[in-house]
């Protein structure tokens, strides 16, 4: 019962349409009790030669009518429980995807994808069954059980309804260990078919580099092992599932076998009527439901509970980054002042950045540089709050960043990651992702700024055209020149391109760099790059190495240094000269 205890915010929620939907099923439950009873009466006159036309219209009317108030009050306890289920699934949805907008990349990190997944589809959906076929259930064995059991004590005889109740002990004692197996068994069968999920998942989203690499028989091989798993898992499942049925089987065969024997002696003795027999053990039968409603509830019951343990856990996760209760509501604008004198990224023991230190104009262009895993990234990290628990401080316009509702932060900037995604939506759709009712005018403005505007003229559909699953059917220069197109849509106050000109040729670069410097003059712009001629125009330039900068100045002073900078500009001439030298010769 402890999952009913869990859910009673729900329950308190939701109180008026399940007292509806109770007192209907109550209703029902008494309705029910009035066929056998009037089949035993029919039965007697029958016997005793008393049965007239008049009087079997009588009983038939009175099953007829009970039988149409079955139904409409069927029909409404039905909206109002099983309707009050789908909401609760509704909103565990919806707690958990509010959940995961929550969090950090740090989250992400040490939860996988389909593993969220199977949270939010299968656990939902066990606990949905709890607050729906679970409460039914609990309701109806009680309210239905003991409307027959008081019919069969009262009306017809006390002492047989003892008798045939001896069995019940051995049902419950039997049910309450099989529930404690199941909740066990059903919380791994669960976490199987997350790691499946997971695999499903990765698998599909990485099938190009698995048929590149010819990986396609090893990936369905652990596709199988993980599926057996499952299997083994969730046989494990139904094995105890299915010793819910015949334990309640055997039982009801006990009941019936004492009441017709007893009843047998009682009926010679004189004590009851062949019709009372007859009505008692009918009665009997409508106990077979909420016999198998209780071995239905344990079954429910601890599904629903291992599942919401689940939910609970992942929705128990603080939230590592979260607004100060008098952050501002406003968007930063202003100069920014990069100031951290050590930062680790969670679980890592060595220092990601330590003492960098460095001063952003409004208006200004930033060029960060420097060895994949020197810190540029880190950085960016730092200024979109994506990760704390740096020592120093960072300040947007004179004021720290974490005084800022995080909302407003992001709002104010407009960041193009390395990692390019794109919505399995229209080109139109992609762009105008923060404002879909933009005006086609200044979604195709931002489009030609990031020099994608001919492209997509040139696609099937134009700014109509799909882009598949994140952007399967684009290049990768055209995917990163539409999400450059998005940021620059936002009007955003710093923009940011970590490493976003990397697939698009060099002559195509300088005129998106060129078009940005015109169209941002009074903006703010970092770029990370390791092609330096993207950073080139940047009015100061940070060498960053193993975690800190080691020259800084614009690309001049870094050239007249004649030290790391220097290096990596003249290597990157000789590949230049190369490349044009092996085009002369072809």
């Amino acid at each position: 019962m402890a999952v009913f205890v869990k859910l009673k915010w729900f329950f308190a929620e939701r109180k008026r349409q399940y007292i509806l939907g109770l007192t209907m099923l109550a209703f029902v439950a008494m309705l029910n009790l009035i066929p056998p009873k009037v089949i035993g009466y029919v039965i007697d006159e029958i016997s005793k030669g008393d049965l007239t036309r008049l009087s079997l219209a009588k009983w038939v009317g009175i099953i007829v009518i009970v039988a149409i108030s079955t139904y409409i009050l069927r029909f409404y306890w039905r909206q109002m429980i099983f309707g009050s289920s789908n909401y609760l699934a509704k909103v565990l949805r919806e707690k958990l995807f509010r959940h995961f907008t929550k969090m950090s990349p740090s989250f992400y990190q040490r939860n996988r994808v389909g593993d969220l997944m199977a949270h939010a589809t299968n656990d939902v959906s066990a606990v949905q069954q709890t607050a729906g076929i679970g409460v039914l259930t609990l309701f109806d064995s009680i309210t239905t059980g003991g409307f027959v059991i008081l019919a069969m004590a009262f009306t017809i005889d006390w002492r047989l309804t003892i008798i045939a109740l001896i069995p019940m002990p051995i049902m419950a004692i039997l049910t309450n260990y099989y529930g404690k197996l199941l909740h066990m068994r059903f919380r791994e069968a669960q976490a199987a078919f997350s790691d499946l999920n997971d695999k499903t998942q990765e698998s599909i989203s990485g099938i190009k580099v698995i048929k590149t690499f010819g990986h396609e028989r090893e990936d369905i091989a652990d596709f199988r092992r993980l599926s057996k798993v499952a299997v083994e898992k969730n046989l494990k499942v139904a094995k105890i599932d299915s010793l819910f049925d015949p334990t309640i089987s055997f039982v009801i065969v006990l009941s019936f076998m004492l009441s017709l024997g007893f009843g047998a002696k009682f009926i010679y003795e004189g004590a009851m009527s062949i019709g009372d027999l007859i009505a008692f053990n009918t009665y009997l039968g409508l106990l077979v439901w909420p016999m198998l409603a209780f071995g239905m509830l344990f079954n429910i019951m601890q599904r629903g509970a291992a599942s919401y343990e689940r939910i609970e856990e992942l929705l128990a996760v603080p939230v590592e980054i979260d607004d100060k209760e008098s952050a501002l509501d406003v968007k930063p604008r202003g100069d920014i002042q990069f100031e951290v004198e050590e930062f680790k990224f969670p679980g890592e023991q060595s220092s990601a950045l330590h003492n960098v230190h460095f001063t952003l104009k409004k208006g200004e262009t930033l060029g960060i540089v420097g060895k994949t895993g020197s810190g540029k990234t880190a950085i960016l990290k730092l200024l979109l709050r994506e990760f704390e628990g740096y020592t120093g401080e960072i300040t947007f316009g004179g004021i720290a960043i974490d005084d800022y509702k995080k909302i407003k932060l992001r709002e104010s900037i407009g960041y193009v990651p390395q990692d390019h995604f794109l919505f399995s939506a229209t080109v139109f759709e992609n762009i105008a992702f923060n404002n879909p009712t933009e005006k086609k005018e200044i979604v195709e403005q931002a489009a030609k700024i990031a020099h994608i505007h001919e492209d997509i003229l040139r696609f099937s559909d134009g700014y109509k055209t799909l882009v598949g699953e994140r952007g399967v059917s684009l290049s990768g220069g055209q995917k990163q020149r539409i999400s450059i197109a998005r940021a620059i849509l936002l009007e955003p106050e710093l923009l940011i391109l970590d490493d976003s000109l990397s697939a698009v040729d060099a002559k195509t670069e300088e005129e998106i760099l060129k078009s940005l410097k015109e169209s941002r003059k009074e903006a703010t712009t970092i770029i990370t790059s390791h092609r330096l001629s993207a950073i080139e125009h940047a009015n100061q330039i940070i060498v960053m190495h193993e975690g800190t900068i080691v020259e800084k100045g614009t690309h001049k002073e870094l050239l007249a240094l004649q030290g790391r900078y220097s290096e990596m500009y003249r290597l990157q001439q000789l590949e230049r000269l190369v490349e044009k030298g092996g085009e002369a010769n072809e």
